[in-house]
């Protein structure tokens, strides 16, 4: 794959019909995107196990190809990164390492991070900002863009890691691009790049509120970071004023780096200080208060499905009637599709798969379940059918060939020959003890349903997860909640109870009827808690824009039950099936 030349003057229109044409003939392309992959990797160590003797077609791929994990790959992986400079696993040695969140398994995976991979990144976000700037056209403003670098480190053989947004933001291709459709963003890259994101943080806000009136979208890889900016807002919005009005940063920061930039941006003006503070004053909750701060805003930008919705709710009383607009589909192995409606709810969002930035199949979700044989059951991406479940299988050009990404998709449509995907969830993320399977978007309906208990006493749950505890006998669901303020004993319980009826797996069921699987547990943990679990995936490597609260922690994930454990404030056990 040839890595075009990106500076030249960006054309919406033209981008758009690059995309129609790409997705009237999606089959040929998947024909040939494979091909060039096989090609350019043929002679690796891993496709030459296979027997394949140079033959690029569909047919003989997938019948000589296994379909494989993380696991299965990550000694090869861990190869190239210990130094390993023979062709593993592409055919053109491996540079970079991208690492994954580490919120589903408890550490960061490592992932091959190539020039193919920052192409597809660079044609992801181009497409998705024509279809966008077409329905919600941006004038000459700036972005808000709550964005963090990771710590990067050298592997054992020398490569660069970071995680795959660090190694996005960092590289000159995506500067060029941004430069290209004239977004620019208010923060310098000594604030996006700083040692430490809370001191980051505040100058991404201070910077919006200098260039308020210039700000036209505000947005972050996942909505967390944006409800997590303007939480933080609430608490720091005064010493911001403080700082306009004086002109003079706050001794808060303290990396010098970030003073010197923010130096040359802030300079006193106590009438923009006065107007921040009037309107802080008077909201009422909050409502609104992007609005308010920024007036030219025309929307907020983020991933919004998957373990994000349960954010949308608060974002939507950050947002007031700004429309929320879900960013598109990917993951640190590599994108996967792109937002071409973005007038629809985050609910309702689909992905037009990308034909050409690798090979795609898909698992039909019945066979995966029920544990048939898998070498031939997938389907290629213009073979699925409307309305069914599947799983991802990916093969890309960094060095992944028939890749279970574990995300669970149906298909609502086709936008001309390509598939548009609805995320459903993770495969792995599955509350499950007996005979019982609750996914992360059932446990997102039970928290909803059990948190309407909470609205006459004006509280919210600001952020949860689960925990199978089946060291108990008989083993339960375990339920983690950090509340807005305190409720009393009797509305928890109701809660509790509630969480544990709104389970509506027919084996949950059936199990707790005859106690196969014991009553479910509320525990309230103290408040920042679940910044705690952000510091620990901070420290772990990971970069605050690229955090997802885990909605189900594993028993292997014995860091983040310890920190939960020792934060519970409260505990309660459900009656509801007494």
């Amino acid at each position: 794959m040839m890595v075009e030349n990106i500076e030249k003057k960006f054309d919406a229109e033209q981008v758009i019909e690059d995309f129609e044409v790409l997705t009237k003939n999606a089959g040929r392309i998947q024909e040939e995107t494979l091909k060039k992959i096989l090609e350019e990797n043929g002679g690796t160590e891993y496709l030459k196990q296979w027997g394949l003797n140079g033959r690029t077609d569909v047919e003989t791929f997938k019948a000589c190809v296994p379909i494989v994990s993380h696991d299965d790959l990550e000694p090869y992986i861990q190869r190239i990164a210990d130094g390993d400079l023979s062709p593993v696993l592409t055919g053109k040695p491996i540079e970079t390492i991208s690492l994954s969140s580490g919120t589903t398994q408890g550490k960061p995976k490592f992932v091959p991070f190539n020039d193919e991979l920052m192409y597809s990144a660079m044609q992801t976000f181009k497409t998705s900002f024509a279809f966008r700037n077409r329905e919600f056209p941006i004038g000459n403003g700036k972005a808000l863009q709550f964005i963090y670098s990771s710590k990067q480190f050298k592997t054992k053989g020398g490569l660069a890691a970071g995680t795959a947004t660090t190694n996005v933001f960092g590289n000159a291709q995506f500067k060029k691009t941004m430069k290209a459709m004239s977004i620019p963003v208010c923060s310098p890259d000594e604030v996006i790049f700083g040692p430490d994101f809370q001191q980051s943080l505040y100058c991404h806000l201070l910077c919006g509120l200098i260039f308020r009136n210039e700000v036209e979208v505000v947005l972050s890889t996942f909505a967390h970071s944006i409800v997590h900016a303007f939480r933080s807002f609430e608490q720091v919005w005064e010493a911001l004023v403080v700082d306009i009005r004086e002109g003079v940063l706050s001794s808060r920061v303290t990396v010098p780096s970030i003073r010197l930039a923010m130096s040359k941006l802030l300079k006193p003006d106590p009438e923009l200080a006065d107007t921040i503070y009037s309107k802080c004053s008077s909201l009422s909750n909050w409502y609104g208060l992007i609005p308010e701060l920024f007036p030219n805003t025309k929307y907020i930008y983020g991933v919004m499905t998957g373990s994000m919705e349960p954010y949308l709710k608060k974002l939507r009383h950050y947002a007031g009637e700004l429309p929320l607009l879900s960013a598109d589909y990917g993951s640190s192995e590599g994108w996967v599709g792109v937002n071409v409606n973005p007038k629809f709810p985050p609910e309702m969002v689909t992905y037009a798969v990308l034909p050409n930035i690798g090979y795609f199949e898909f698992l039909p979700l019945e066979e995966n379940l029920i544990g048939m044989e898998q070498a031939n059951s997938p389907v290629g991406l213009t073979e699925v059918k409307v309305g069914e479940e599947y799983e991802i299988v990916f093969t890309n050009f960094a060095g992944l060939y028939r890749y279970k990404l574990g995300d669970v998709v149906k298909i609502k449509g086709f936008h001309n020959g390509t598939p548009e995907l609805q995320f459903v969830c993770r495969r792995n993320l599955l509350l499950c003890i007996n005979i019982d399977k609750n996914t992360e978007k059932d446990l997102q309906l039970a928290v909803e349903a059990a948190g309407k208990h909470l609205v006459d006493a004006k509280l919210e749950v600001m952020d949860f997860t689960s925990h199978a505890n089946v060291s108990a006998d008989p083993g339960h669901y375990v339920i983690f909640w950090e509340l807005s303020g305190e409720a009393t004993d009797e509305i928890l319980q109701e809660c509790c109870n509630c969480l544990d009826k709104s389970f509506l797996d027919a084996g949950y069921v059936s199990s707790r009827k005859v106690n196969a699987i014991g009553a479910l547990e509320l525990r309230i943990v103290q408040r920042g808690t679940f910044h705690k679990i952000l510091d620990h995936f901070v420290g772990l490597g990971g970069a605050v824009s690229q955090f997802k609260t885990p909605r189900c922690v594993g028993p292997k994930n014995s860091s983040l039950i310890q920190i939960l454990s020792s934060n519970v404030v409260k505990s309660y056990s459900s009656t509801a099936f007494c």
